[in-house]
């Protein structure tokens, strides 16, 4: 059998484009940690998250920079990780990212009660 001269990987080149646009590399991310909320798409969200640190100085220097040991970090960036979030924030700290909080669905405005619906209840 004979190997394709100028044939990469696709993981080759998944991290090449996180690397080379960081737009890309939030997007990407972003619909990544949303996979972590649903079970059956967790492992692709850990996958992605392990794609950005490696196009972002490799496994072994994100897990210098978040303060854990490599074979931590590639059992918890595996499909069948399960990273602390302790884990998780050092991780996108050392990538230049930071986790925040969005809604998962637009919140309804509650009527408040005034002091007249109060005192006439």
């Amino acid at each position: 059998m004979s190997k394709l001269v100028g044939v990469g990987s696709y993981h080759e080149w998944e991290v090449e484009e996180l690397r080379r646009d960081r737009e890309f590399a939030v997007e990407y991310l972003k619909a990544a940690m949303e996979a972590l909320d649903n079970p059956e798409e967790r492992a692709g969200g850990l996958i992605a998250l392990r794609a950005v640190a490696e196009a972002y100085g490799g496994l072994g220097a994100v897990a210098a920079q978040a303060g854990i040991s490599r074979e931590s970090l590639y059992r918890a960036l595996s499909a069948k990780g399960n990273p602390t979030l302790k884990t998780l924030v050092a991780v996108l700290k050392s990538v230049g990212l930071r986790l925040s909080v969005t809604p998962e669905k637009p919140a309804r405005a509650r009527k408040t009660k005034t002091r007249a619906d109060r005192a006439a209840a």
